[in-house]
């Protein structure tokens, strides 16, 4: 009986084990989740930054130097600009104000100004330097390596569609790889670390932490094909950039053509057109490309100008006259381009290193601007002038 009865006995007892364990382990995740979180969000911040055109963008980034006070973030996050308006979270009882409202209100409380002092658009990372850190702000803790496939991970961030600030999602890490791909925001090529967990526009930039709230990576892009899988940038990926020789981004082309007092009109296209006025009042316009071109971490600016438009295809001595002077210019060269209409476009470009002062812009533009007038005389048709004895028997034949 006694057997028998430790049988009968021994199922409640294991239930009441499990009722154990399911009831206290939630409560300890949950514990546990809410201090990893309340420990990340100290290093979290709300970027904002404008181009240009005062066109706004907003993004996340994390708290990575104390002693330099630099904060870490998407190069797509500050674009071309060298400034950005940084928030950390208003916290009350570690709990954080979580309305936008409540920040843009109190912009001059809560807001740090800061300088974008590096970038790198294959890495698709930036580095913001701030004046000062309010005492709450927490350096964030770097992983020593790669997370593993498997791992569970937790990100913050700050949804543009939000109303609400510092949104935590948690997800999974589905694998860690070499990528090479494109984007909205250009060509990248970095180490991703790629999880199941939904990445919103205004999450860029923020802190992807593992199980003991150490930074992994940081949020970069989600997949156009499923928009539950996210792309972050590696740690070590963030670690080579922090370390690096720091470059800044160049400036954006109408703050640069307007510290030149260069004359421009934004054209349809998004580019800026210059009408470059040249000797015996003739002028030639030229145009300067809104967005800078990038090869790794070189930044060039194209500058061209159009000198004819054609159904048919460039004849044989014309090609071997432009090729020739492209071997004579300088600066620049000619290219034969098709647009969408079929017609053959003859254009001389010239590409500038990016970081170049405005000097140099006018320069390139003055230069771009008196080769592709000469060539515009050359290809004009020569009108035929008629002797006088050729005049009057038009006049008499009409």
């Amino acid at each position: 009986m006694s057997l028998l009865h430790s049988k009968q006995s021994l199922p409640p007892i294991i239930c009441g084990l499990f009722a154990t364990c399911f009831l206290t382990l939630p409560m300890e995740n949950a514990s546990a989740d809410a201090d990893k979180y309340s420990q990340t969000l100290k290093s979290t911040v709300w970027i904002i930054t404008s181009d240009a055109d005062d066109e706004t963008s907003t993004g996340t980034g994390v708290f990575v130097d104390k002693e330099k006070r630099l904060v870490l973030t998407n190069a797509h996050v500050v674009g071309d600009s060298r400034s950005a308006v940084v928030f950390f979270p208003d916290l009350v009882n570690d709990l954080p104000k979580v309305k936008r409202k409540h920040y843009l209100d109190n912009v001059l409380k809560l807001a740090q100004p800061g300088k974008v002092v590096a970038i790198d658009r294959k890495l698709d990372l930036a580095l913001i330097q701030l004046p000062k850190v309010p005492e709450r702000a927490k350096v964030i803790e770097l992983a020593e390596s790669s997370t593993k496939t498997g791992s569970p991970v937790d990100v913050i961030g700050n949804p543009g569609g939000s109303d609400v600030l510092w949104v935590n999602t948690s997800g999974t890490v589905r694998t860690v790889y070499d990528k090479k791909f494109k984007s909205n925001h250009g060509e990248h090529e970095f180490q991703v670390v790629e999880i199941q967990s939904p990445i919103k526009p205004g999450d860029s930039g923020g802190p992807v932490v593992d199980g003991e709230g150490k930074l992994i990576a940081i949020a970069q892009s989600f997949s156009p094909q499923n928009a539950l899988v996210s792309y972050c940038v590696d740690v070590t990926e963030i670690k080579s950039f922090i370390s690096s020789n720091w470059k800044q981004a160049p400036l954006p082309t109408k703050q640069l053509l307007d510290s030149a007092n260069i004359k421009h009109q934004k054209h349809a296209t998004g580019h800026y057109e210059i009408e470059q006025t040249l000797s015996e009042g003739k002028s030639q316009v030229v145009f300067v490309a809104k967005d800078t071109e990038y090869f790794k971490r070189a930044d060039v600016r194209k500058i061209w100008s159009l000198v004819s438009v054609s159904k048919d295809a460039p004849k044989a001595d014309l090609m071997m006259r432009l090729l020739r002077q492209s071997s004579a210019t300088k600066i620049g060269s000619w290219a034969v381009e098709k647009n969408a209409s079929g017609e053959h476009l003859v254009i001389f470009v010239a590409k500038l290193d990016a970081t170049a002062p405005d000097e140099a812009l006018e320069g390139t533009i003055e230069y771009v601007a008196r080769i592709a007038s000469a060539m515009n005389k050359e290809l004009k048709p020569k009108t035929e002038e008629k002797t006088a004895k050729e005049t009057l028997a038009s006049w008499l034949a009409n």
